[in-house]
C-alpha cells in the first residue's frame, strides 16, 4: 500500500529534471515538510499504490495522465484511453511512469497531483 508517513513527511514522485517538480519540492520544503522523493520513470508507483493514490485524490482517472508528454502523444492514448477499463488505465500508469501527471504529493492520506500554489497552500500548508 501507500508508504506510511509521519506527521511531518510526504512522498512526492517526481521526475527530478521536471522543473515544476522542482518547485513543488522547494514549496513543500519552505513549509516545513520532510520530502520522501520516488523518481517517476525510474521507480513508478505499483498498480496497488496507484489504485489507493487514485481513490484517496477523489479525481477521475483521466486527471492522472500526463497529456501534453511525448509517452501519452506515442502511445496515441488520446484516442484509446476512452475505451480501456479503469484497471487496465491503472496499470498502463504504472508501466510508464512518464504518463503520470507529476508531481503526486502524498501524506498517506491526501493525495494531490500536479502543482499549482493556491492548491498546495490549500492542502499542504503548514501555518494555521
Amino acid at each position: 500500500m501507500t508508504t506510511t508517513h509521519d506527521k511531518n513527511t510526504v512522498t512526492i514522485y517526481e521526475y527530478p529534471t521536471c522543473s515544476t517538480c522542482r518547485s513543488a519540492v522547494k514549496w513543500l520544503e519552505n513549509e516545513g515538510w520532510t520530502v520522501n522523493k520516488h523518481h517517476i520513470k525510474e521507480h513508478p508507483p505499483t498498480v496497488e499504490v496507484l489504485t489507493d493514490l487514485i481513490a484517496r485524490s477523489g479525481l477521475d482517472i483521466k486527471k492522472w495522465f500526463n497529456t501534453s508528454g511525448d509517452v501519452y502523444k506515442e502511445l496515441q492514448l488520446k484516442d484509446k484511453l476512452p475505451h480501456l477499463s479503469q484497471e487496465e488505465k491503472i496499470k498502463l500508469l504504472s508501466s510508464h511512469g512518464m504518463l503520470i501527471k507529476r508531481p503526486v504529493v502524498t501524506d498517506g492520506e491526501r493525495v494531490t497531483v500536479g502543482f499549482k500554489p493556491e492548491q498546495y497552500a490549500e492542502n499542504w500548508s503548514r501555518s494555521v
